[in-house]
């Protein structure tokens, strides 16, 4: 055999060259690949569109782009600085670290400016407004608690003669004593009572007694409802009757009270075992709006000659020291009253028919609002009142144990 040619005559075919492309030149890349043109800046944002993000920038939501551009345009636009500086104080007070509970005059400001707007046609008397706020906070109260917590222990507190007295029931039982109390301005409203048709007065303690022992024990949140039933009534029938049923006499058993008086009476035990429930759930419970605190304190002042006249008659104050005739000025004790609800009384010392009077004032008392209130609650035992003294030290303790005697079951 010989090498270079096939042995039928043909020539033999030469291998075919392979060749591995090498890179593409730049040429042509510049071929395949767009032109990059050179960044143009943005076009500055319309005013309009500004403005619609001044919103979003007091929350700090913009992108930092838009938030350039406000920046820039909040130092040549006074009207959207302006704007912007609203904001952000309205964002702040959204972040802040205070209490959140609701102001409790909220409620009162919000129906003043409703009604403001539009009156009601048969409006709240305002001799019935504490009562009105104070079982509306109350409510309030009882709606935000668990069904757990209607079980929850509550003390109730009170003096009777020289000393603090006390009676242990549960969330459930005071709204029950409530219930029961509220049903004296029912009976004398000619509404119905829980107690019943029953001829024979009871006193608030003896209806408290009777209505306990005959509830469902232990007694739930179902009482609830009764007693908010019964308040709307009250507000209801008062609001429509007019004038003359604010004389009305509600009787207490040993005392009677116009039904104006008995209402803030009502209003201020509401708020005092309000409070007592709002301690025993761990729940925030502000007093009432000052006028009405006034009006509060304004009743106790005008209730403490009569009590201090039955206490010297059971002996347990000093005896009168200069009569007057009725109606004429006579020896009085100066009370200051500081803070929420403040003002000053003059109560007379020796008789109930005598006029309070700054120039034969023998004594002065001061003490904040509140403090005063819960001393005419029992909360506070007379000893223990905050008290600023002067004058006479006897005419001061027989009107301190009086303002404690004003409490009771």
């Amino acid at each position: 055999m010989t090498g270079g040619h096939r042995g039928d005559g043909r020539d033999e075919e030469q291998p075919v060259e392979r060749r591995i492309p090498g890179p593409r030149q730049a040429a042509d890349d510049r071929e395949r690949l767009p032109r990059i043109q050179p960044e143009r800046p943005a076009p500055p944002l319309p005013h309009k569109v500004l403005t619609s993000l001044l919103g979003a920038w007091a929350l700090a939501a913009c992108s930092p782009e838009e938030t350039a551009a406000v920046e820039d345009h909040l130092t040549s636009c006074a009207p959207c600085a302006d704007e912007a500086l609203r904001l952000r104080d309205a964002v702040g007070l959204l972040h802040t670290d205070g209490n959140l509970d609701l102001d409790p005059m909220l409620r009162s400001r919000v129906l003043e400016g409703c009604l403001g707007r539009r009156p009601a046609r048969i409006p709240v008397p305002e001799w019935a407004a504490p009562y009105d706020a104070e079982t509306a906070r109350l409510d309030a109260l009882l709606r935000d608690i668990g069904s757990a917590e209607w079980h929850a222990p509550v003390r109730l507190k009170w003096f009777e003669d020289d000393r603090q007295v006390n009676r242990r029931t549960t969330v459930a039982g005071v709204i029950c004593h409530l219930t029961a109390v509220d049903g004296l301005v029912s009976r004398a409203l000619e509404l119905d009572d829980p107690l019943g048709k029953g001829d024979q007065p009871l006193t608030p303690a003896e209806r408290t007694e009777t209505y306990w022992s005959g509830a469902v024990q232990p007694p739930t949140r179902v009482v609830r409802e009764p007693w908010r039933d019964q308040s709307h009534s009250l507000i209801r029938t008062v609001s429509f009757a007019g004038r003359g049923v604010a004389e009305r006499s509600v009787p207490y058993g040993h005392f009677t009270l116009p039904l104006q008086d008995s209402l803030l009476e009502r209003a201020f035990e509401c708020w005092v075992h309000g409070g007592d429930i709002a301690d025993a759930v761990d729940y925030p419970y502000e007093p009432p709006a000052a006028a009405h605190l006034h009006r509060m304190i304004d009743l106790a002042a005008r209730l403490l000659p009569a009590t201090l006249a039955g206490r010297r008659r059971a002996g347990l104050a000093a005896p009168a020291r200069r009569l007057v005739t009725a109606g004429s000025p006579g020896r009085s004790l100066h009370l200051e009253v500081e803070g929420h609800g403040g003002g000053d009384w003059y109560i007379a010392l020796d008789s109930p028919a005598a006029l309070g009077s700054p120039a034969h004032t023998v004594a002065q008392v001061a003490l904040d609002g509140v403090e005063l209130c819960r001393l005419i609650s029992g909360h506070v035992p007379p000893a223990e009142a905050a008290a600023g003294q002067n004058g006479d030290r006897e005419a001061i303790r027989d009107v301190l144990f009086a303002a404690a005697s004003l409490s009771g079951l």
